[in-house]
């Protein structure tokens, strides 16, 4: 039996996802690494902030919902006219895959909440496609506070 054959765009024009595998990398990008350094020194010493950014080299790949990674990390969506939207759009429509979403785990019971290191705007990307669409993260645990395990 021959399948049916999907459109190349949806009706809103944006192309057609049906699995993460066609619009994701299998791995970041090596300047996604710096770029995340360079974020979380915003929030943390740079020392810290190095360090984060070596685990998360080292950390494995988990697949979470576009809407649950927003979510959980209280973000507002980007709008589809956001510069870097439109670029990720653009590549997604010429066949270009998105590099994996550097994140750091939240800690509820110190009230912290999971952080985008690096790849907000991939993730508002991936929901304007399918807001269920699967995004691959490389995803560590809140670092303990000094002197505690």
């Amino acid at each position: 039996m021959a399948r049916k054959k999907m459109p190349a765009t949806a009706p809103n024009d944006l192309p057609v996802v049906a699995t993460p595998s066609e619009i994701w990398k299998n791995a970041p990008d090596e300047h996604d690494y710096p770029a995340a350094q360079s974020f979380l020194s915003l929030l943390t010493t740079s020392a810290n902030a190095k360090k984060i950014a070596q685990q998360l080299k080292k950390s494995p790949i988990e697949l979470h919902p576009a809407k649950d990674v927003l979510r959980a990390a209280n973000l507002a969506l980007l709008p589809k006219n956001d510069p870097s939207v439109i670029r990720d759009l653009a590549k997604v429509k010429a066949g270009d895959r998105l590099s994996p979403v550097l994140m750091v785990r939240g800690d509820d019971a110190r009230g912290i909440r999971p952080i985008i290191a690096d790849g907000y705007h991939r993730v508002c990307t991936s929901y304007h496609l399918s807001e269920n669409e699967q995004i691959p993260c490389r995803l560590i645990d809140y670092p303990s506070a000094p002197g505690k395990k």
